[in-house]
C-alpha cells in the first residue's frame, strides 16, 4: 500500500478495531498517534506492539468529545511532526435503550461522542491539511447508520450523521486535495462480541450472507486502502464492510 503522507492520528485506538487500524497503518510505514480516553495502559501496549514490529508510534490521551482537547491534540501532533497527513475518526460509545425509555441526555451523549467529535476532528484536520493541499480522512460509521436498529436510536442517528457529514466535508475539501470517506462495519469480532454466547453468535451469523462475523483486520485494511494513494480518486464514498448484510 502506498502512502504519500507520513503520519496518522487514530482516535479510540487503544483497543478493538481502532487498535487494529493503528497496527495495520504502522505496518505500512506511517507514524501512528495512538489515542485513548481512559485506557492509558492499553494504549501503551499498542505502541509497544507497533515498535516491536519495527513501526513508529506515539500515545496521545484526550477525550474526543472535548473540543478544546481535540484541537490541542492536533496542534501538538503538527508541532511535533510538521504535519498531520491522515486522520481516522474511530472513537465512539453506545448507550442502548428502546426509544420510549431513552432520555434526551442518553440520546445526546452518544450524538456528542460519536458525531460531534467526528465533526471537530474533520474540521480541525481540514484547517491544517489545506495548507499543503493534501490529506485523507476515514470516518468509522456503522451498518446501523444505514439500516437503523431497534434499541439504538441514538447510535444509529450518530452513525447515519457521520455518513452524511462525511459527504459534505468531501464536497468542501475536494478542491483542496483533501479526501473524506467512510467505512461502515457490520458485525465484527472484538472484545465486545467475544462475551456473547455461542447461540447468540450463531443467530447473528445466520443474518450475514457470508455466515461469519468480520475480523478487525478486515476493517483495518479497508481503512488503509481508503487513506492510501491507491484511493486517490475516491472521496465522499461509503465502503460497506459487512459480509453482504446491506447490499443496497
Amino acid at each position: 500500500m502506498k502512502f504519500s503522507g507520513k503520519n496518522v492520528l487514530v482516535t479510540g485506538s487503544s483497543r478493538g478495531i481502532g487498535a487494529e487500524v493503528a497496527k495495520t497503518l504502522a505496518g505500512f510505514g506511517l507514524k501512528v498517534w495512538v489515542n485513548y480516553r481512559s485506557g492509558a495502559e492499553a494504549a501503551d501496549k499498542v505502541k509497544e506492539e507497533i515498535e516491536a514490529a519495527g513501526g513508529s508510534a506515539a500515545v496521545i490521551g484526550f477525550d474526543v468529545s472535548d473540543e478544546a482537547a481535540f484541537t490541542d491534540a492536533i496542534k501538538t501532533i503538527i508541532d511535533s511532526d510538521g504535519e498531520l497527513s491522515y486522520l481516522v475518526n474511530n472513537a465512539g460509545i453506545t448507550n442502548d435503550k428502546l426509544a420510549l425509555r431513552m432520555k434526551t441526555e442518553d440520546f445526546m451523549s452518544v450524538i456528542n461522542a460519536n458525531l460531534t467529535s467526528c465533526f471537530i476532528g474533520c474540521r480541525e484536520f481540514f484547517k491544517g491539511a489545506r495548507k499543503k493541499k493534501f490529506g485523507s480522512v476515514v470516518n468509522i460509521a456503522s451498518i446501523v447508520g444505514e439500516t437503523g436498529n431497534a434499541g439504538q436510536t441514538n447510535y444509529s442517528a450518530s452513525k447515519g450523521g457521520v455518513i452524511a457529514m462525511t459527504k459534505s466535508f468531501a464536497l468542501e475539501a475536494a478542491t483542496s486535495g483533501i479526501r473524506y470517506n467512510t467505512v461502515t462495519p457490520g458485525f465484527i469480532s472484538t472484545e465486545m462480541t467475544e462475551v456473547l454466547s455461542d447461540d447468540v453468535k450463531a443467530a447473528l451469523n445466520e443474518k450475514i450472507p457470508m455466515q461469519r462475523m468480520g475480523e478487525a483486520r478486515e476493517i483495518a485494511e479497508s481503512v488503509a486502502f481508503l487513506l492510501s494513494d491507491h484511493a486517490s480518486y475516491i472521496t465522499g464514498e461509503t465502503l460497506k464492510v459487512n459480509g453482504g448484510m446491506n447490499m443496497a
